[in-house]
């Protein structure tokens, strides 16, 4: 089985693998299929360089700061041009194909050549073109000699806009709740490449045991000094907001943070003591929790070292609300609410000074765990990087000139290692994929884009040899992170992000991923695995001058959240090209509100009600269709940050803003999915179909 059946509907050109892995790809058992090992290729950004004029298409002279030496593009003056859509590779003209040339790679001098297959001939410079049949007039008798205004000493070389802007080449459109066609419109000031070791299979595979032995850790200290189980969500959240403040060198493990013990953290755990508690759903279950809440905090208070103050106050009122159960009968549910809020307000403050230092402990036990298995991390992968002779490079210069360019993805400082193969099987509508006897799974649609994604990013692996070998890695870095939990994740419905796009000019998402963005330029949280599939970084590292952007920050994560408004506010202070932030919030979020409120970029906010719009499903990438769309049991809050060129380009009028919210209208999405399935599907036997003029 080849991946070209794992991707059905990609074209024979999009092949991931030639025949010279064909043995390898037979000797396997069991349906599985091998990639091949080969060298890993860095992801280029499509940077902008000024136009050199003509340039020699077999001995091309450009500046080593420029990643394509085949693609030349202007540098924007201002965000107002449209950028440059994608690499396109340079062909030959129409009129040289017709008369019969075609070009070939010579592996014995290293360099292109072209045969006329009417003739026989063969060069080694760019064929001329004649303006006359080879076949019946080969001399050029009848041709008039004037070759259409053409210099031929000129026509082996070719300017480069005839190669960004000649003759559409045939690609594939994929259909599926994503739009990757659209170019981006953000600006940024060039920066410098990325100190992160590229991903490996073998180090990915070790540092999420790591993380998942940290995350047992946790869960068994909270178990074995408080008597709780770890607050869901907690430990997810930890490596969020840590993030925001680590300065180490690992993507997911925090290893340099000050301070140490987190806040976040600290205060889930001093909520679940001495009882984790939900609102009860009937009244037997609010006299329940009451009564078990009071015997717990009696408990806990008489085993601990505490004042004799503090133990005297939460034994009075433990005992006191004890006795009031026994006496009390026929107590509505309010009033078992009521009473339980009484005695936690009693009893918290001083529960939470007796168990203040064994909580802090749990807190810097789990991050010193995290700092030591950094260290491990680092250590097996220099090793790895010694063992294939790969020297680790030092962090880049800063840049000092602030250059205006496209946002491109991100770039690294240090070569990546040769991958190993990685084995991957299609079932029906699901792939999973394989290495060192672990199986991850993946909607084989979401492959398909991931392969669109690449294509646009990693210009240098054009055979997508090392392909599988970052999907596995991509997959295994997300399904550490989120583990089993689906919010992290959680992204806008697809009629929301088209209205955006239409109505506001956005081409740019400040937090998703590969697995889950709508367009092919967004922010992510790990650039090391997501660079190659178009991750931009992380959105506090991005100094953009002008562009559109949707943020969508995960919920319950004020220190992030509050980074990145403070980061937003700063780029709108500095920039004076059109710049606009669309910010996406649960209307809950009283803190981030108030701080919206005052900010001198706000331009409008709407507020969605609750249960009356849908978001889409953390691992949209691998449930079924029919799971996707999830009610949102909160309300959302939409703001508008704008700086002046950017309201004025993207003014949140009225009939744009209510555009946007009859996108939100429960239906929408289902509306979208029925019309994608009633739409005709591409015939691979026909080819793809015509780029729109």
């Amino acid at each position: 089985m080849e991946l070209q059946n794992c991707l059905p509907s990609m074209k024979n050109d999009y092949k991931m693998n030639e025949m010279n892995d064909q043995q390898e790809m037979m000797n396997n058992v069991q349906g599985w299929n091998t990639m091949p090992s080969h060298d890993i290729m860095i992801p280029v950004p499509i940077k902008i360089q000024p136009p050199i004029g003509i340039m020699d298409q077999n001995n091309i002279q450009m500046n080593n700061s420029s990643p394509h030496p085949s693609v030349i593009h202007t540098s924007p003056q201002t965000p107002h041009g449209l950028p440059i859509n994608t690499y396109i590779e340079p062909e030959l003209p129409l009129e040289l194909l017709q008369q019969g040339w075609k070009k070939f790679w010579s592996k014995r001098e290293n360099r292109p050549y072209f045969w006329n297959k009417l003739t026989g001939e063969s060069l080694w410079e760019f064929p001329p073109l004649r303006q006359f049949d080879v076949i019946s007039d080969p001399l050029g008798i009848t041709s008039d000699g004037q070759h259409n205004g053409t210099n031929p000493m000129l026509m082996k070389k070719r300017p480069a806009e005839e190669i960004v802007l000649g003759p559409a080449t045939k690609k594939m459109i994929l259909t599926g709740p994503w739009e990757l066609e659209i170019p981006t419109n953000v600006v940024i000031f060039e920066r410098s490449p990325s100190t992160l070791s590229q991903p490996h299979p073998d180090i990915e595979f070790y540092r999420g045991n790591l993380v998942a032995k940290l995350r047992q850790c946790f869960q068994e200290l909270c178990q074995s000094r408080e008597n709780i189980n770890a607050p869901k969500e907690s430990f997810n959240r930890w490596l969020i907001e840590r993030k925001v403040v680590d300065t180490g060198t690992d993507p997911l493990l925090p290893s340099q943070c000050y301070p140490e013990v987190s806040l976040r953290m600290y205060n889930e755990i001093m909520n679940d003591i001495p009882l984790r508690l939900a609102k009860p759903k009937y009244t037997a279950d609010a006299r329940k929790q009451l009564s078990i809440y009071a015997e717990a905090a009696k408990n806990l208070i008489e085993s601990r070292n505490t004042l004799q103050e503090s133990r005297k106050v939460v034994k009075w009122n433990t005992e006191d609300t004890l006795q009031w159960l026994r006496k009390t009968v026929g107590a509505t549910y309010v009033d078992f609410q009521e009473r339980l809020n009484h005695l936690k307000m009693q009893c918290q403050p001083h529960i939470a000074q007796t168990v203040k230092e064994s909580v802090e402990g749990i807190c810097s036990k789990v991050y010193h765990l995290s700092v030591e298995y950094a260290r491990k991390v680092k250590e097996k992968n220099s090793e790895l990087l010694i063992a294939q002779g790969i020297t680790e490079m030092p962090p880049a210069p800063a840049v000092l000139t602030l250059h205006k360019v496209w946002c491109y993805p991100v770039q690294f400082v240090t070569p990546a290692p040769r991958l190993p193969p990685v084995e991957y099987m299609a079932d029906k509508e699901q792939t999973y994929v394989r290495f060192n006897g672990e199986r991850l799974l993946i909607n084989t649609v979401y492959l398909q884009k991931l392969e669109q994604l690449y294509r646009y990013s990693c210009y240098e692996d054009k055979k997508m040899e090392n392909f599988m070998a970052r999907v596995w890695c991509l997959l295994k870095r997300y399904s550490v992170f989120c583990s089993n939990s689906p919010d992290t994740q959680v992204s806008v419905p697809v009629p929301i992000l088209e209205s955006l796009h239409r109505n506001f000019g956005v081409t740019f998402e400040c937090f998703a991923s590969p697995l889950n963005c709508y367009f092919r330029q967004y922010c992510s949280a790990f650039p090391d695995t997501d660079a190659y599939f178009g991750s931009r970084g992380s959105i506090l590292d991005l100094n953009a001058v002008s562009g559109s952007f949707m943020v969508n920050p995960p919920i319950h994560c004020d220190d992030l959240i509050d980074a990145t408004l403070n980061h937003i506010d700063r780029l709108l202070s500095e920039s004076s090209e059109p710049l606009s932030f669309i910010i996406f919030l649960e209307d809950g979020e009283t803190t981030f509100v108030q701080k919206l409120d005052t900010s001198q970029f706000k331009r409008r906010q709407v507020v969605i009600p609750a249960y009356e719009h849908y978001y889409r499903h953390g691992f949209q990438y691998s449930v079924p269709k029919t799971d996707v769309n999830i009610r949102s049991p909160t309300s959302t809050l939409v703001v508008w940050l704008q700086n002046n060129a950017g309201c004025q380009r993207w003014s949140p009028s009225e009939d744009r803003v209510e555009a946007l919210l009859e996108a939100f209208r429960p239906g929408r999405e289902r509306d979208r999915d029925r019309q994608e399935l009633l739409s005709p599907t591409p015939n691979p036997l026909l080819g793809p179909p015509p780029l729109p003029v």
